[in-house]
């Protein structure tokens, strides 16, 4: 009986510790009312695989989110709010969703609020959504916040190969009527200041045409997550995705604007680059133990 007081006690104390870490249901936005369940289930799934590794899990994920329709700007609205869509992924909607699946599997949960709680933590300043000026927009200072934070890490400058660009990255400010939540003067302001913490940002890079399928083999694993550096006057990462190996070779898995769903891109990674259009090279990420 003492065991069985115990062991109700702890389900208490656990559940109070996820709903105490959660986003507020109130500032939740969610596509559909299967998004939950969709959810749940695919948590199920990753706890039944028995997968442990993170690259790994991040890799399962991905290909179980195989065919899901390309659709951009779903995190758009008149206010900020923790969208929850995992039927319409965009290339940075797709990367944070696994990353939210695969850290709520790694920390033994199986709600979707423990989902809802991971994926505000990965998306937004400090983990913690503060309006639109607190989604981490910029790649390089997503992986900057979030490597402060011990949820991901960049390996870049660890790969054969590597070389530095320096960038302003202020694309948003520049081309503000692209952006609707702008037109509030206050949220641009915001915006600036985040980008003048980048002005000449220093970040790493492998710029494609220096490197070659046996470095890549040696220095990327599946399940990385995939940066498309480009040249765009001041945007730092064009297009995200993860690597998964086919044939032996490392290839994209991402949402695809051209393919209007999340696949395999046809070609390796070195050719799919140089087929891409305005991109210089790749950075990498990995999601921390």
């Amino acid at each position: 009986m003492k065991r069985m007081r115990l062991y109700i006690s702890l389900i208490i104390i656990t559940t109070s510790f996820a709903a105490a870490y959660c986003a507020n249901p109130r500032n939740i936005r969610h596509h559909c009312s299967s998004d939950t369940t969709e959810i749940s289930e695919l948590l199920r799934r990753g706890f039944e695989s028995g997968i442990t590794n993170p690259n790994k899990l991040i890799a399962q994920y991905a290909r179980w989110l195989l065919d899901k329709p390309y659709v951009a700007h779903t995190l758009e609205g008149d206010e900020e709010m923790l969208t929850i869509n995992i039927d319409e992924l965009d290339c940075t909607t797709f990367v944070e969703t696994l990353y939210a699946l695969a850290r709520t599997t790694l920390n033994k949960r199986y709600s979707w609020r423990d989902y809802a709680h991971n994926l505000e933590n990965v998306r937004y300043r400090g983990g913690e959504m503060k309006g639109y000026a607190s989604r981490l927009h910029y790649i390089s200072d997503w992986i900057i916040d979030n490597n402060h934070r011990g949820n991901l890490r960049e390996v870049t400058h660890d790969m054969s190969g590597v070389k530095y660009n320096v960038k302003s990255i202020n694309f948003m400010s520049k081309h503000r009527d692209l952006y609707p939540a702008l037109a509030d003067d206050a949220t641009y302001q915001s915006i600036r200041n985040v980008e003048r913490g980048y002005t000449n940002h220093r970040f790493p890079f492998l710029k494609m045409e220096w490197t070659n399928m046996k470095k890549l083999l040696k220095d990327l694993q599946e399940g990385d997550i995939i940066g498309i550096v480009t040249k765009i006057e001041g945007l730092d990462i064009q297009h995200m995705g993860v690597v998964v190996m086919v044939n032996d070779e490392p290839y994209l898995l991402d949402a695809s604007s051209a393919g209007k769903k999340v696949q395999i891109e046809k070609e390796n990674l070195i050719e799919y680059m140089r087929h891409s259009k305005n991109a210089i090279g790749v950075r990498v990420f990995r999601m921390a133990e």
